[in-house]
């Protein structure tokens, strides 16, 4: 039973909890009746060789640790200068990166439902201490979050000889059975568990579903932003060959071991500037090229265990596998990435069609999309289609595999508009949505995003958390129902731009 200590007696304020979790005791704080547990590490630090091993338990610690400051994350460079503006970069320095944070309405209470979150990052950036990720406001309504951080970029995904393969997601189950083993703690049920990741936790969320290895871990999921993708090993092994170029030695876990951990993220930033110049197959390999779309280069690969293929392929053929599922997308979700960095700026219709085969979609798809939005922009057109591309398809195609195999399946689309000019309802714009954190989100939102908003999707995210119901009607192969948030009011379409789709897939009436 946690311990509360009150060192200002006045509702909350002041008051501090003290938790046993493997590894030791923690004392938290409770804020305005909530139970704020943060930087707990659940494994030991991956540091020198150990950054490519398998996560090991945490060593012990003596006395009560104090877990009232975010922790370390893992390292990562900012985002570019146009995209940190808009976002902000994450970066704690410190060893005991692998940790987790949580929030509870009750540390003394049982049964709560419990979500945790996987945060994106293209893998190679993003932690759990981000404000918009705060999880005060799940904890009011009555759920234990706990977001976690993994490892990234080189130290997560670099495919490397003699050391395993995926050592972020291998974090990620890790961090999954702490949370089995300790929830109970903050008041958590562990047979109730969600997992929800938005973008490359979204990813990951949708692999951890299909794998055997995570089994039992989570009871539902919700995948926010995320494609069905993964890379081969040998091309993967391409992708860490030209980092260990850049750094200048051996592609072997002794010599990257051998590094400081900040020595890595500017050869990843390299990389990742060197494949969208030169995207090359011959060079990267051709999963990375198809299936990075130019944003991922250190990313999951095929491992024949943990990860057996992409997420929709694994569950298509293990329908067993499925879960209750709540997914979606952004309706302008590649703006993100075009229109802060002035990539959309010099996209033509000249060189729409070349752009569009570079991604791997045929030229002759904008014709569907452009008559759809007669008089608009060939950027415009190109968001579209590789919005559609990366993540609406592997969206919907999740969807129709879940709800074939008759598990609840809910599908929505996040449309209203920045009050930023031109990246619109782009990728990353319903995270201060789904945790009621607008307030700190401004830079991102415009000054007035509307709160309604929020209130209705935290909610969904809530009550499908809870009962397994967002509120809308599911996702069934013969409506194919959409929950489309928007301002003024919300609703829900049946099969929306079913053309564009068909296009996108070849497909013919």
């Amino acid at each position: 039973m946690p311990r509360l200590m009150d060192n200002a007696g006045d509702k909350g304020v002041g008051m501090e909890s003290i938790v046993s979790v493997t590894g030791g005791k923690v004392r938290g704080t409770i804020q305005d009746g909530i139970g704020v547990f943060l930087g707990i590490p659940y494994a030991a630090p991956p540091v020198g060789p150990a950054r490519f091993e398998a996560p090991r338990p945490v060593a012990e610690w003596s006395g009560v640790r104090d877990a009232s400051a975010l922790g370390p994350t893992c390292a990562q460079a900012e985002y570019p200068p146009p995209v940190h503006a808009l976002f902000g970069s994450d970066r704690i320095p410190g060893a005991e990166y692998l940790n987790v944070n949580v929030w509870t309405p009750d540390p003394g209470g049982s049964g709560l439902p419990v979500m945790v979150w996987i945060h994106g990052g293209a893998f190679v950036r993003g932690a759990n201490s981000k404000p918009i990720y705060d999880g005060a406001a799940f904890a009011r309504d009555g759920i234990v979050l706990v977001s976690i951080n993994y490892r990234l970029g080189i130290s997560g995904f670099a495919e490397i000889p003699g050391a395993p393969s995926n050592r972020g997601l291998l974090d990620q189950v890790f961090a999954l059975r702490w949370v089995r083993d300790n929830v109970a703690a903050f008041g958590g049920d562990p047979d109730n568990v969600t997992l929800f990741g938005q973008s490359a936790g979204g990813l990951s969320t949708g692999l951890l579903a299909a794998s055997r290895t995570a089994r039992g871990l989570f009871r539902r999921a919700i995948i926010q932003s995320g494609p069905s993708i993964v890379c081969a090993p040998d091309d993967a092994q391409l992708v860490a060959g030209e980092a260990a170029k850049i750094l200048g030695i051996e592609p072997t876990t002794t010599a990257f071991g051998a590094l400081e951990a900040d020595q890595l993220p500017p050869a990843q930033s390299a990389v990742a500037l060197a494949l969208m110049s030169d995207p090359d197959p011959r060079r990267w390999g051709e999963t990375v090229i198809a299936n990075g779309l130019g944003v991922l280069s250190f990313f999951p690969v095929v491992d024949g265990e943990l990860v057996e293929g992409r997420a929709v392929d694994v569950l298509a053929a293990h329908p067993d596998r499925t879960l209750p599922l709540l997914t979606g997308w952004t309706a302008d979700e590649f703006r993100f990435f075009t229109v802060p960095t002035g990539v959309a700026a010099g996209i033509t219709d000249a060189n729409l069609p070349p752009l569009l085969s570079r991604y791997g979609v045929d030229p002759a798809v904008a014709e569907v999309y452009s008559a759809n939005r007669p008089g608009r922009p060939a950027a415009e057109v190109f968001n579209a289609i590789i919005t559609d591309k990366a993540f609406r398809n592997d969206t919907v195609a999740a969807a129709e595999i879940n709800a074939a195999a008759g598990q609840p399946t809910f599908v929505y689309e996040f449309a209203w508009p920045s009050g930023i000019d031109g990246i619109g309802a782009c990728h990353v714009l319903e995270l201060p949505f789904v945790f009621d954190t607008l307030a700190v989100a401004h830079k991102f939102t415009g000054p007035n995003p509307p709160q309604r908003l929020a209130d209705e999707m935290h909610a969904a995210w809530v009550e499908f958390a809870k009962h397994g119901d967002p509120g809308w009607a599911p996702f069934e192969t013969g409506t194919r129902s959409v929950f489309t948030f928007e301002g003024p009011r919300s609703h829900l379409v049946d099969d929306p731009r079913a053309d564009e789709l068909a296009a996108l897939r070849g497909e013919r009436g």
